[in-house]
């Protein structure tokens, strides 16, 4: 007696071959469309020769139908479906191999919402939930990856009940992916304001990428997924060379990315453990490259490099003689690629185009926290001068290089800056004068006349105090503290000028 398989499939990978073992193994086919047309021949059978109804509204309906549904969903160990079946003259399927509309692909096209609205598959998502609500009866296939393994078990006599088990949950993945693509297009489009931006249920899917070594820790297994929509990521990025990136590198590299592209003139970002320990702008790439390793040449070390211009022969000789982990940048130029590939762990990523996320995430035991990613960017009309000494020009720009990196220092942080390049970092401290110690050391003897910048307002004069022992000439920093007059009162008697961002960066 023939078993029947079911397959209408929009990504056609090795389904001819498919069909054809299938044939072979004694099956009767019924397909659908294209899916017909490629497989089509001896036992092979258009669906509406089932159900004896055409497919109609240009394809919308054509499977939803009880000749093929009954089939899917009959528990064929139960003797009422069973007879059921033989009343309404259905045949079960033993086999059902679908997967669905192109929407994932066609979100990436410049398309019209009439266009893709016709890529929501409505037929495909029944019938694999339906399949694989009955997985005990029936094999769903949803990934041309399964085709081998469900033919050698067929060979030997019958497709396991654990496979089928495992081809179920990957079809209840397959539809939940689908949908939440559908959902995220739907509501990003329905939006009437911003109090629409965190919605009632929130959907996120993301593709297995690759497994890694580890996690953050050796004992810690990890994995990368990647978002299937977005082409320009770190996830995407292309590796030049060096060994595959860790969990760590991924975190890292994130950090000093956002940090590097936050300026448009020739900037280098060195990060450790997700907070910045050097960051330099310049009118050239090697020049900043020399200044941000002056500003840390300690924790540089095994650290992720960022740039944001092409990567020219004389900063690749440079960087080639710090031991580090990841150089990132848009571009390296030849002379740069054949002074790494001498250091064959070195990984080289080419990050072009790389944006922002609009969100961020963070996962607590049992929930998702969600935010907006923090985009803001200085702004003259924002800033107030409280003090009685107010910055110079070269100051204020130098302020306001400050300002941009600390948005990146981790909670409590402490930045002092001079010259458009980081002196020292003080960062996620449990109090800010404490974070403030740490950024004035590393500073030294530069920070006479540098700037100091603060992620949060001062609640007491005591940071001034430490900023004033080590002849800080301006701090900048949000304000707002019910005693930021003492604050004011201390850099006035220092001849120390503050400017008022009248905005909080907190990171944690």
């Amino acid at each position: 007696m023939k078993k029947r398989a079911l397959i209408s499939v929009s990504d056609k990978t090795n389904i001819k071959n498919f069909a054809e073992s299938l044939l072979n193994l004694n099956y009767e086919i019924i397909s659908t469309g294209g899916t017909y047309d490629l497989i089509k021949g001896e036992n092979v059978y258009n669906v509406s020769d089932i159900t004896n109804f055409p497919e109609i509204l240009d394809g919308r309906v054509k499977t939803l139908h009880p000749k093929i549904h009954g089939g899917i969903l009959a528990d064929t160990n139960n003797p009422e479906h069973l007879k059921a079946l033989e009343l309404h003259e259905i045949i079960p399927f033993d086999i059902v191999c679908v997967n669905l509309y192109p929407f994932k692909e066609s979100l990436k096209k410049n398309l019209s919402e009439t266009e893709l609205t016709e890529n929501i598959d409505i037929g495909g998502p029944a019938m694999i939930r339906a399949s694989a609500k009955n997985y005990k009866c029936v094999s769903i296939i949803v990934d041309s990856a399964d085709y081998g393994i469900v033919l050698d078990e067929l060979k030997s006599g019958e497709v396991k009940l654990k496979t089928k088990k495992m081809l179920a949950a990957k079809a209840f993945r397959h539809t939940a992916a689908y949908d939440a693509l559908i959902a995220g297009y739907m509501t990003e489009n329905s939006k009437t304001n911003d109090e629409d931006s965190f919605p009632e249920k929130l959907t996120l899917t993301y593709d297995f990428a690759e497994n890694m070594r580890y996690g953050e820790n050796p004992h810690q297994k990890a994995a990368l997924y990647k978002n299937p929509i977005t082409a320009a990521s770190l996830v995407s990025a292309k590796q030049l060379q060096g060994k595959e990136l860790s969990y760590n590198n991924y975190a890292d590299l994130n950090t000093a990315v956002e940090i590097v592209n936050e300026f448009t003139e020739p900037a280098a970002v060195a990060v450790k453990h997700q907070n910045p320990c050097a960051v330099a702008t310049s009118d050239d790439l090697p020049d900043a490259v020399n200044k941000m390793y002056e500003g840390d040449p300690i924790s540089i070390f095994g650290g992720i490099i960022a740039l944001n211009k092409t990567v020219d022969g004389k900063s690749a000789e440079f960087l080639s003689k710090i031991m580090l982990d990841v150089i990132a940048a848009p571009q390296f130029s030849d002379d740069a690629i054949k002074i790494f590939s001498k250091k064959k762990n070195l990984r080289l990523l080419v990050t072009n185009d790389i944006k922002k996320s609009k969100h961020v995430y963070t996962h607590i035991n049992g929930g998702l926290l969600v935010q907006d990613s923090d985009l803001y960017s200085i702004k003259e009309s924002d800033l107030s001068y409280p003090t009685l000494r107010k910055p110079t020009n070269e100051e204020l720009s130098i302020a306001k290089f400050a300002w941009t990196v600390i948005k990146y220092v981790k909670s409590n942080g402490i930045l002092v800056a001079g010259n458009n390049m980081t002196l020292g970092i003080g960062p996620g401290q449990t109090n800010r004068v404490g974070a403030a110690k740490i950024a004035l050391a590393a500073a030294g003897e530069k920070a006479k006349g540098a700037v100091l910048a603060s992620d949060a307002f001062f609640p007491m004069p005591d940071t001034v105090e430490e900023a004033a022992k080590a002849g800080i000439g301006i701090i900048i920093q949000p304000g707002g503290s019910i005693k930021d007059s003492l604050s004011v009162e201390a850099c006035d008697r220092n001849n120390i000028g503050m400017i008022y961002t009248g905005v909080r960066h907190f990171r944690h």
